[in-house]
């Protein structure tokens, strides 16, 4: 079976939000926890906090769980910093772990994943236009941080669409892919608005509209749903089947988070199947060549095929039906791991359990 491809996480963080999974199933908001201090930044306050080294530990633990779990290229968010100091750390901690572990790792520049604590929305895009942006381009030049993408959260008191066009355009400018979070919460025309900006990718979407479906199809821009967000949150699911149904590409991704802590893709694959109606040939596609095309990277990953990178698993069942079918349960069906044509991972039970 070919490698999976997890197209959006936030896997460098410190600081633990199991205690607001208990405010969430006593019927909390997101955005009621996000207002009364918890959500993200009771996680940006820990990793301000955090040196850069524990998170480059905690980072390489968590990667290295994915893997376990099939994952053979994973995105990677920074996002829980929202100064310049912190989001450099969090991307310096992305690039170290990139060149020394086998793992592919598409980076992502998440410095608008919300308004920092004493700025308004306007102020915070101006200081990411006026001084992330081209400190960031500075060092991409230099050749000390390789970023791929720039992301906003667009929703209802986060960044306004205006603000959310302004940084995208700008991160667009300097040559970053576009790949952002739109339409979770509230209708906000964030679809129309990435397939206007040629996006490579929008992620959440559970409120798009059918216009925003339409042009998403139009312009090629994938659509990363994230089963376990809508989930844990009690979201109305998106609209998966309409969105295959009118040719938009769909892809998949975990949301690694410390609101949705999972890192299996064969587990989102089987949520997207139940919840969200794809079929497993479909969950599959959308955890390997849409999740690749959604990163900007289908010419070298997400199939098996000559001039490809050689990113396989190995299971130890008849069919491959096996790794959505069953719920969890990776550890004991997943036997190899091959990343560039390498074994990253043998199972020690490999040859003695048998799937069923």
């Amino acid at each position: 079976l070919l490698g999976l491809v997890d197209a959006h996480t936030h896997p460098v963080w410190a600081g633990d939000r199991v205690h607001e999974f208990a405010m969430k199933l006593a019927g909390a908001s997101y955005m009621e926890i996000h207002e009364a201090g918890g959500g993200i930044h009771f996680t940006v306050e820990h990793t301000r906090n955090a040196p850069e080294e524990e998170l480059l530990c905690t980072l390489r633990h968590r990667l290295e769980r994915m893997r376990l779990a099939g994952s053979t290229l994973v995105e990677c968010k920074s996002g829980y910093g929202l100064n310049l100091e912190t989001e450099l750390k969090m991307l310096r901690v992305i690039e170290r772990a990139k060149r020394s572990m086998d793992i592919g790792i598409s980076s992502t520049y998440c410095g608008a994943h919300s308004v920092p604590k004493g700025k308004t929305a306007a102020e915070a895009t101006d200081d990411i236009i006026n001084n992330h942006l081209p400190k960031l381009k500075e060092l991409k030049l230099g050749g000390e941080i390789d970023v791929d993408n720039i992301d906003v959260f667009c929703e209802k008191g986060v960044f306004d669409l205006d603000s959310t066009r302004r940084i995208l355009q700008a991160g667009k400018d300097m040559g970053l892919q576009i790949n952002f979070h739109g339409d979770e919460l509230h209708p906000m025309k964030s679809a129309e608005l990435g397939a206007e900006l040629g996006a490579r990718a929008i992620s959440h979407l559970e409120e798009v509209s059918d216009e925003g479906i339409a042009a998403m199809a139009r312009a090629k821009c994938a659509a990363v749903l994230l089963p376990t967000t809508a989930y844990m949150l009690r979201l109305k699911q998106p609209q998966a089947r309409k969105m295959l149904k009118e040719g938009v590409i769909v892809a998949l991704g975990s949301d690694f988070n410390p609101n949705a802590y999972c890192f299996s893709m064969p587990l989102v694959m089987h949520l997207a199947c139940v919840n969200m109606q794809l079929s497993m040939n479909e969950a599959l596609a959308a955890a390997t060549i849409n999740a690749a095309y959604a990163l900007g990277k289908s010419d070298t990953h997400g199939s098996i095929e000559a001039g490809k990178q050689g990113d396989v698993i190995v299971i130890n069942s008849t069919r491959w039906e096996h790794l959505i079918y069953q719920f969890g349960g990776h550890q004991s069906l997943i036997d190899y791991v091959i990343v560039k044509g390498k074994v990253v991972y043998k199972n020690e039970k490999c040859g003695i359990m048998s799937s069923y």
